[in-house]
């Protein structure tokens, strides 16, 4: 089954990050190509700096701050452009690649996030943005939109990962069978490998007191019954890939038991298979604990480097 119709929105903001994050789209295994809006903010400049300009005094001032304001503005269509090539270079039609250069109207975030709701399947972001001291661990402008955007797929883009190996981290949860579907949507018909991951925590690193007092055989049953449960979860969401048109000899499973954290083991296998993009719903099966965001999947976004997180609601 062959994607129709995807349409992307990538936010752009002059960063070395967000032009990984292009690059990183443009590498995706579609069996047909999107269509992709290249989005980029212009911050306004302080009504402040305007309001100087009714004093003749300033006339100076307000000459050399337009002057900055149009070589900015010039800067960011080259970037654009360049972001555009990239795309098209990879086999991207050019009528299905727009550049949108907006003027600010309520802040970055809130602009994106305003036109994130025109009928996009997903939203690309960098990890950091060109604040590199303030955006020290997740970009302000990517934490804004995982946070905000509860309509829409969020895929943050750490360093400059290959997109070729996709992990799914999964559990029983609606949440995490959307994400397969999600994927199957945008990567169906493709041959691109995948791996259907879950893992579970030993007991004896369980928050609950009375985990103390189970014995090693309570807890290999529990560890047999949570993985016969996760074979019926796997073979469902094989079963969704392939009807999406995902190659059934590409798809394999694997399940841990006895982590000390499942993040950290997502993160590991990630690692270990050299997989570029981990696939995750944004809510585990705790919805009450986990309201917003899922803490594992929380953590692997704060935690993982060089890779990109796709987050499905």
């Amino acid at each position: 089954m062959q994607q129709k119709n995807k349409r992307i929105l990538v936010a752009i903001d002059g960063s070395d990050q967000s032009l990984n994050a292009v690059r990183y789209l443009s590498k995706l295994p579609f069996s047909s190509k999107p269509k992709v809006v290249l989005f980029h903010v212009v911050r306004r400049i302080d009504q402040a700096f305007w309001d100087i300009g009714v004093s003749p005094m300033s006339r100076s001032q307000m000459t050399e701050i337009s002057g900055w304001d149009l070589e900015r503005k010039k800067k960011a269509q080259e970037f654009m452009n360049l972001a555009f090539e990239i795309l098209v270079e990879a086999g991207f039609p050019r009528e299905s690649v727009r550049v949108n250069i907006h003027n600010s109207k309520v802040g970055v975030a809130r602009d994106i996030i305003k036109e994130s709701i025109n009928g996009y399947d997903a939203v690309v972001v960098g990890r950091r943005g060109l604040n590199k001291l303030k955006d020290l661990v997740l970009g302000s402008i990517a934490v804004k939109l995982v946070e905000k955007l509860s309509h829409v797929p969020v895929w943050v883009i750490g360093g400059n990962p290959e997109p070729g190996r996709i992990l799914v981290a999964l559990d029983a949860s609606e949440g995490s069978m959307k994400a397969v579907d999600h994927l199957g949507a945008m990567a169906g018909g493709s041959k691109t490998h995948v791996e259907l991951f879950h893992a579970i925590r030993a007991l004896k690193t369980s928050q609950f007191a009375y985990a103390k007092t189970l014995d090693a055989d309570y807890e290999k049953e529990l560890v047999k019954e949570i993985n016969e449960e996760m074979e019926i979860t796997f073979t469902t969401a094989k079963e969704h890939l392939v009807n999406a048109g995902l190659d059934a000899q590409e798809l394999s499973t694997k399940f841990n038991a006895g982590v000390s954290s499942r993040a950290s083991a997502i993160i590991g296998e990630a690692r270990l298979g050299a997989y570029g993009t981990i696939v995750m719903g944004r809510r585990g099966l705790s919805k009450v604990e986990d309201f917003l965001m899922g803490r594992v999947t929380n953590k692997v976004l704060h935690m993982v480097k060089n890779r990109a997180v796709w987050i499905v609601n």
